[in-house]
């Protein structure tokens, strides 16, 4: 696949924030002076091949949802001229935990349909869910600092001259990312460091105090940027001394009247200061939660649009999440641009914002990567795809993922790129370098050979004779293999059947599509998991005398709830062609549907609708997967 690269700003900050080596401790904090970022810096973003998946509205405004890491919509913005205004972005915080989410099988529409004919309630307490790993949150604070230094200069590279950032974090990694955001916008570009103060979390804590609060991070890219003053409402109303500008001084004074007495002024509102009380988002909360795991609120977001743009410009979050930015930037009559690497992220924001009315393209880096659901899950699942492999613990884990045993050539460790870093996906000079210099070396004498995969090379030739080259302090031998040919057939289609026919309405004919039955492996693998897992948990606690109760999953003959959401494309029959959604149901986890972005109270009847014939049906099932039958 070729590659290009764009280059970040020329003008880039030099070590200012670097921590030095403290003869007492020892301790270092390396994110500059690590050769692979430094040689990344200096050779530019990588950029692959961008294609669109899908247009929602004439999309006018040009909004944008990637389907893709930071970095690489970074390269993407900036090849195409793109400068936005506003940058918003809730990174994972480095806290060592795994996210996962509640997948909801569906009610049968069949059984719903025999319960409505009966006119009988349906108890809730039917609804079964299992959990799906979305991603960990598990980095070393060195790995993570210099992730995080290359994304920052990658965002400020495609930043207008006036533009803001805010940077989301908490207590874990926060203060670190400071230094490097001093050294990448100046510490003379510092604004703010917010606290969000979400009062309404649950707290455990009995050896500490509650950990109730995030900081976000506000620096300007110059020291002319857009800021204005938001104000929220006082429970009532008070009286205080009127301020106003003075230009001489430039500060902020006591108005005064023409006998030079203060000013007082009556007022319901006042000026939001750096500490904001605003609750966080809660399952039972009506409105907003999207069973999303680091959702967070409207109204935090509302404040930080309005604050630092203005009608019409741009509002970027590379790490969207469940879209919150881009919705908020839609309801403000902004433009937005919303990237993320998790197939989540990018369905869940995609349905809030057609919900919402936006108009935006859906658009996918290809890096030559087909992953599995996103890139944590496609790690995870490569130790199986990799016919041998086998964990080592006797091996280096920042370089070996396991190793293959050879009837002759012995344990052969096996090196992977970290399909959660861009940066990692395109083996060059600096990283075989690292691997010579660094993990052979440490490796047993018995080791004669190491596979090391690869999903990009810049030069295959250039590489294999740096590798002689270099490769002189061992005789182990390393042998260079594509990933991608491992990965190609990691998404599976899962299958279905329907009847596509014509009705009739009380004004018009229209296209019916009734599904009758959807069977997807991964789904049944995963409910057969969940069914084992309890059935054995039940088991012991009932051989160990406790109480115990557990009731299984059970998936119809038809499969129908499994599926999550459907749409039919009435304009192009071609298969890989970009989606045009036509119309398009949501399933809702409680079994009644979501119309065309609307909600209504409607249980699903098994069909979708449409004025024109549909050409093909994309289905999304309740894990994520989405697949395109020709109609």
């Amino acid at each position: 696949m070729a590659i290009i690269y764009i280059p970040y700003d020329p003008d880039t900050l030099e070590g200012q924030a670097r921590l030095g080596c403290f003869a007492r401790t020892k301790r270092m904090l390396y994110y500059k002076d690590n050769d692979k970022v430094i040689s990344r810096i200096e050779r530019g973003m990588p950029i692959y091949e961008v294609a669109e998946s899908e247009t929602v509205g004439n999309n006018a405004e040009g909004n944008i949802v990637m389907h893709g890491e930071c970095l690489s919509t970074c390269a993407y913005l900036k090849d195409k001229g793109i400068e936005v205004d506003l940058v918003y972005i809730d990174p994972p915080f480095a806290s060592g935990a795994d996210y996962a989410k509640k997948i909801h099988v569906r009610r049968n529409p069949l059984v719903q349909k025999a319960i409505n004919d009966a006119e009988q309630q349906l108890d809730n307490s039917d609804m079964m869910a299992f959990e799906e790993k979305m991603y960990g949150d598990i980095w070393d604070k060195e790995r993570y600092l210099n992730w995080m230094y290359e994304n920052l200069m990658a965002i400020k590279a495609v930043m207008s001259d006036t533009a803001s950032i805010y940077v989301h974090l908490d207590y874990h990694i926060g203060h670190y990312v400071k230094i490097l955001m001093d050294e990448i916008f100046g510490e003379e570009n510092f604004r703010n460091e917010i606290i969000w103060h979400y009062y309404n979390k649950m707290q455990g804590n009995v050896n500490r105090f509650a950990s109730n609060h995030d900081s976000i991070y506000f620096y300007s890219k110059s020291d002319v940027f857009f800021y204005k003053q938001i104000k929220e409402k006082r429970e009532e109303t008070v009286k205080q001394i009127k301020r106003i500008w003075d230009k001489e001084t430039q500060k902020l004074v006591n108005a005064k009247d023409d006998n030079g007495k203060v000013i007082y002024i009556e007022t319901d509102e006042k000026t939001i200061d750096d500490v904001w009380r605003l609750s966080m988002l809660q399952p039972a909360d009506k409105e907003e939660p999207l069973d999303y795991s680091t959702q967070k609120p409207e109204a935090l977001l509302e404040r930080i649009i309005k604050a630092s743009s203005n009608e019409g410009m741009v509002v970027a979050d590379f790490f969207g999440g469940s879209g919150v930015a881009a919705a908020v930037a839609h309801k403000l009559g902004r433009k937005f641009v919303h990237g993320d690497a998790n197939i989540n992220s990018i369905q869940t924001a995609r349905d809030r914002l057609v919900g919402a009315g936006a108009e935006f393209t859906m658009m996918r880096v290809r890096d030559g990567v087909r992953l599995f659901r996103n890139p944590v899950q496609t790690m995870d699942k490569l130790a199986s795809l990799i016919t041998g492999l086998n964990t080592d613990t006797s091996l280096d884990k920042r370089f070996w993922a396991g190793s293959i045993h050879d009837s002759q050539k012995g344990q052969m460790p096996v090196y992977l790129p970290n399909l959660l870093d861009s940066s990692s996906r395109v083996m060059d000079k600096t990283e075989l370098n690292h691997i010579i210099r660094e993990a052979l070396p440490d490796l047993s004498n018995e080791v004669k050979q190491v596979i090391v995969y690869y999903i990009d090379v810049e030069d295959m030739e250039a590489l294999r004779q740096f590798i002689h080259d270099e490769n002189t302090q061992t005789d182990i031998e390393i042998e260079l293999r594509d990933l991608k040919q491992v990965l190609d057939d990691v998404v599976m289609e899962d299958e279905a059947t329907w009847t596509l026919s014509q009705v009739q309405t009380e004004l018009f004919a229209k296209w019916q599509l009734k599904m009758l039955t959807y069977h997807s492996d991964y789904v049944l693998k995963k409910v057969l998991e969940f069914n084992l897992k309890g059935e054995q948990q039940h088991n012991k606690k009932k051989a160990d005398g406790k109480k115990s109760s557990f009731k299984r999953i059970e998936i119809s003959d038809e499969g129908l709830e499994c599926i999550e959401w459907l749409s039919v494309d009435c304009t192009n029959a071609q298969k890989d062609a970009p989606w045009h959604s036509d119309a398009e149901v949501k399933i809702e986890k409680t079994g009644t549907v979501t119309l065309n972005g609307t909600k209504t109270r409607q249980p699903w009847d098994c069909t979708i609708t449409s004025d024109a014939k549909p050409l093909r049906l994309k289905v999304r099932n309740i894990c994520g997967d989405e697949t395109v039958y020709i109609l």
